[in-house]
């Protein structure tokens, strides 16, 4: 390979969370970071113009040249933001590829961050080589997913707001009672969460029957507090590229011509 095709090879991923924004370089034949990450806290509130500006500090702080991809925590067709659940309601139909391609100078490419996550997994981590029916949870400030069959990615699903059975105790969204935030905000112990995380499992398993659920987010570093009281007839792992899956993918992403 030319040193020109290697560089090609290396872009910029940038994940947008509800917490923090963090980026690097990633080698998209190996899916590895080529650099430490950056990591700079969410601006609040988080509208379209500020954290657009977070995004250019954070570049001019990963040192790189080149086209970038971005995740946001939302669904993201052609480009334009559809929803909001987790973020500042003025993205909704803001064109994002337009805002962050005149906030950077760069070309970019936008898409929903557990999209981002899930892609990295089934290419480079936990799903790789894996066939059927595979799904990513990303579990944070909300809960992300990520849709596979045969390692084809279903965009933009958004499995975080379905809703519990009838009868269950809990109304409303699903990532208000099982995302890593409800554990924070309730005080659980990761026994309690991990039944609460169990009954969502259960929920996604009874809909799709997938082959493979795969936990991600900055809480797949610590799946070995709740994952084992967790019990599903669907083989359940932790995400291999952890919190740097968002990047990984976000840079698959980039616009590369």
């Amino acid at each position: 390979m030319t040193a020109a095709n290697a560089a090609t090879r290396s872009v910029i991923g940038v994940d947008i969370g509800g917490t923090g924004i963090k980026g690097a370089t990633v080698d998209l034949d190996t899916g590895e970071l080529t650099v430490a990450r950056v990591r700079v806290l969410t601006p609040e509130p988080s509208t379209p113009d500020a954290v657009a500006a977070v995004v250019a500090d954070v570049l001019d702080q990963v040192g790189a040249d080149g086209p970038v991809g971005l995740t946001l925590p939302s669904v993201v067709t052609g480009g334009v933001v559809r929803t909001a659940a987790n973020i500042d309601p003025g993205w909704i139909g803001v064109n994002a590829v337009d805002l962050f391609g005149h906030a950077t100078g760069r070309t970019v490419g936008v898409v929903n961050d557990a999209d981002a996550a899930g892609i990295a997994e089934v290419r480079f981590g936990a799903g790789a080589g894996r066939r059927g029916v595979i799904i990513v949870v990303t579990l944070g400030t909300g809960i992300g997913s990520g849709l596979f069959v045969d390692g084809k990615l279903v965009p933009n699903t958004e499995l975080g707001h379905l809703h519990l059975p009838h009868g269950h105790p809990h109304h409303g969204d699903a990532e208000d009672f099982a995302a890593d935030s409800a554990r924070e905000r309730d005080g659980l112990t990761w026994e309690e969460y991990a039944h609460r995380l169990q009954q969502y499992l259960e929920l996604l398993q009874s809909l799709f029957w997938p082959d493979l659920i795969i936990i991600g987010g900055g809480i797949s570093k610590k799946a070995d507090k709740y994952l084992p009281h967790i019990t599903l007839d669907t083989e359940v792992v932790p995400a291999s590229l952890q919190n740097d899956a968002g990047i990984v993918g976000a840079a698959m992403f980039a616009p590369i011509s």
